[in-house]
């Protein structure tokens, strides 16, 4: 049995530093870059490649506190990130996901996910959940 069935890959944030001039597009090709390594990496002989599933995240929002100043801009930069996910998922034949559908950057940053964004759940929790109903649903193990 191969050591790995799935490899999730939630990427692409960082990539609106402001030390960085990406945009959506730009970004999107690192993960495609990813999905090609992952598939060409060494395995044993007779294991299979791992399925990929590629997890769009949630758009940054206005970047604040701390973290503003790194990522000034990002809201701009990164609009159009999850289709353009979508279509590398697509073009590589990866499962895909859009965190965005399940919730919401920051509100305290505009980045990160908060602990306490949603009344009754952690906010972890609630994408883990919908990732893993995805998974679920989408490979058969």
């Amino acid at each position: 049995m191969s050591p790995l069935k799935l490899v999730i890959l939630m990427l692409g944030i960082n990539d609106f530093q402001c030390t960085h001039d990406n945009n959506a597009w730009l970004s999107a090709q690192g993960t495609a870059k990813l999905i090609q390594i992952i598939r060409q990496a060494p395995i044993e002989p007779g294991m299979p490649v791992p399925d990929i599933m590629v997890v769009a995240p949630p758009p940054i929002i206005q970047p604040k506190g701390v973290i503003a100043s790194k990522f000034e801009g990002a809201e701009k930069r990164c609009v159009g990130l999850a289709s353009e996910l979508k279509k590398i998922a697509s073009d590589h034949a990866t499962h895909y996901f859009n965190a965005g559908s399940i919730t919401k950057a920051s509100a305290i940053d505009g980045i990160h996910l908060d602990e306490h964004q949603h009344q009754h759940q952690h906010q972890h929790q609630l994408l883990g959940k919908a990732i893993a109903h995805e998974v679920s649903e989408s490979l058969t193990f």
